[in-house]
């Protein structure tokens, strides 16, 4: 009866060990299950969000591009049609005016070279438009009278800086390929001193304005010529004022003199650079 007894006391303890051992397993499957969940659930949300915020990031930057407008290459901006929106990053490599917040400069890249007339600009940015800058300007390709510029523009001030060395266009002068250098900082060389005829119609190096009829200040207009063909340069006063060392060595020129040139290749109907620097043989 004993054995009976223990027989089925030991049957039943391992039946209670059985359940236990499946509670046990259901338990830890379940807990294992939720952990699980969880965690797929958290890794999928994290990068939903991160997709969401790239998403809306590119979305910003394409925005700014927008505003901003592509930066063009001096090859595209050649190629723009006039009156058209352009956008061009290059360097400040002189200054010529500032006005009721409007700015003139001369702006070249490695490529080629801008003209930006009175662009909107404060007397406080001016000073900040040292040579070399480099700036991002946004504004209109326009002409006047043969010179090509950028009117109606902002800009602003972006990384970088660079200076441009004179190019010799001297054996260009009387070519179609001088106008592909228009606004580049260039020099010329060997050159001779032409009369030019004042207001009273004598024979004299140099004038105050295009006919003679200014006084010390205003613009100096004077005669160069070359393997036979004169042309009109120019010492344009607000560049280079009348106590600049250039509009003191014009100023001084004799007929029959032989000069060394360096300016910019402005245009007015025709060839009409810019003179910054004259030197004497």
């Amino acid at each position: 009866m004993k054995k009976y007894i223990a027989a089925c006391l030991s049957a039943a303890m391992i039946l209670a060990l059985a359940g236990c051992s499946k509670e046990d397993s259901k338990t830890d499957a379940t807990t294992t299950t939720a952990e699980a969940t969880t965690e797929a659930t958290t890794e999928a949300t994290t990068e939903a969000t991160e997709s969401e915020t790239e998403a809306s990031e590119s979305e910003t930057e394409a925005t700014e591009s927008e505003a901003a407008g592509d930066v063009m290459t001096y090859a595209d901006y050649a190629a723009a049609d006039l009156d058209t929106e352009v956008t061009i990053e290059a360097y400040v490599q002189a200054k010529q005016s500032w006005w009721e917040d409007k700015a003139t400069v001369y702006l070249q890249d490695e490529d080629g070279a801008y003209f930006c007339y009175e662009m909107a600009c404060s007397e406080d940015d001016y000073a900040k438009l040292v040579d070399g800058q480099k700036i991002r300007v946004n504004g209109f390709k326009s002409e006047w009278s043969g010179e090509v510029e950028i009117v109606d523009a902002t800009f602003e001030i972006v990384d970088g800086n660079w200076t441009a060395t004179p190019v010799d266009v001297t054996d260009l002068l009387g070519t179609d390929e001088l106008v592909e250098k228009q606004n580049q900082l260039v020099s010329f060389t060997g050159m001779t001193v032409e009369a030019s005829k004042d207001a009273d119609g004598n024979e004299v190096a140099f004038l105050y304005k295009w006919d003679g009829s200014g006084n010390e200040g205003d613009d100096l207009y004077f005669n160069v010529s070359i393997n036979g063909e004169t042309y009109t340069f120019t010492v344009e006063s607000y560049l280079c004022d009348k106590d600049s060392d250039v509009y003191k060595t014009v100023s001084g020129l004799k007929v029959g003199d032989t000069v060394d040139m360096e300016g910019f290749l402005y245009w007015y109907e025709g060839v009409n650079p810019h003179i910054t620097n004259v030197t004497v043989k």
